[in-house]
């Protein structure tokens, strides 16, 4: 049977949460230290431990069948033949433009004739030209923000995650370009076998990150209220209902999503509800 080949970037975050949600769908990796390939034991899959910059071409040459990546690499690399079939929700990122502090930006005018450093020529050429601007670009890889500083850009564009890189430069963001996350990718020229295989992992993988955003929650709650509280719950299809040993008491159990529950504790409450816990939930099969 052909063994289905996945792409991950060799080192840094977007490899910890790839190896992760891999695992969290029952992929069994053993990986030692600088290893740049290995197989599953208990899934017929290889991965591939890649530089982020080449997974595009990789995919596009059919070397690797998918990978997981970021989305703002993709557009960077202006790759439409190569298909995005999940947005993974980590790895969250901005491409972004900023400044000097001291410098006051007005409007995406106030780019025109400046000197921009980027490792994102392609996606900030676009946007320029969306915007009718001309800038002088200057292409660097890796530590774009410090260009300011010594002389070489006026402005940079770059992907910021949380802002702290920009802040501790004397950077202020001042354009947002595009956001991005990791996607799960796949190559134009994935066989039909390795498709099959691909469908199974979708799968473990969807319920992997459906599980993330739900929570699992009981409580025990007066029977005269029990009606009230499920039209309340935003759960899923109808509550499991169990009397409990106290007469007039019932526990009630369902799954809601996980930012919903803050909205609704205080109405649950202030129906009598009691011994409210809630928990996470590591797979959701529908």
């Amino acid at each position: 049977m052909e063994r289905l080949k996945i792409a991950i970037q060799k080192s840094g975050r977007l490899n910890d949460d790839s190896l992760k949600i891999l695992k969290e769908s029952g992929i069994s990796i053993s990986n030692g230290l600088d290893q740049l390939r290995s197989t599953v034991s208990n899934f017929p899959m290889e991965i591939l431990y890649l530089r982020n910059s080449d997974i595009p071409q990789y995919l596009l040459d059919g070397v690797v069948d998918i990978a997981i990546i970021g989305e703002n690499l993709l557009i960077e690399k202006d790759q439409d033949t190569i298909g995005v079939l999940e947005r993974l929700s980590f790895s969250k990122c901005r491409v972004c433009l900023a400044f000097p502090k001291t410098f006051t930006y007005n409007s995406i005018k106030d780019l025109q004739g400046k000197k921009i450093a980027t490792s994102y020529p392609n996606t900030l050429n676009m946007f320029l030209e969306e915007n009718g601007v001309e800038a002088e670009l200057h292409q660097i890889s890796g530590s774009v923000e410090i260009a300011p500083n010594i002389g070489l850009a006026d402005a940079i564009c770059d992907i910021v995650s949380s802002g702290s890189t920009l802040f501790k430069n004397n950077l202020k963001e001042v354009e947002v370009i595009s956001t991005s996350e990791a996607v799960l990718a796949v190559s134009p020229l994935i066989s039909d076998e390795k498709k099959e295989i691909l469908d199974k992992l979708q799968f473990r993988i969807r319920s992997v990150l459906k599980a993330r955003n739900y929570r699992y929650i009981l409580m025990n709650v007066p029977n005269a209220n029990i009606q009230e509280v499920i039209d309340i719950l935003p759960g899923m299809r109808s509550p499991t209902v169990l009397p409990l040993a106290e007469e007039g008491w019932s526990s009630i159990h369902t799954v809601i999503e996980k930012n919903k529950f803050w909205e609704v504790i205080d109405e649950l409450q202030a129906l009598g509800a009691e011994g409210i816990l809630v928990a996470p939930i590591e797979k959701m099969v529908l």
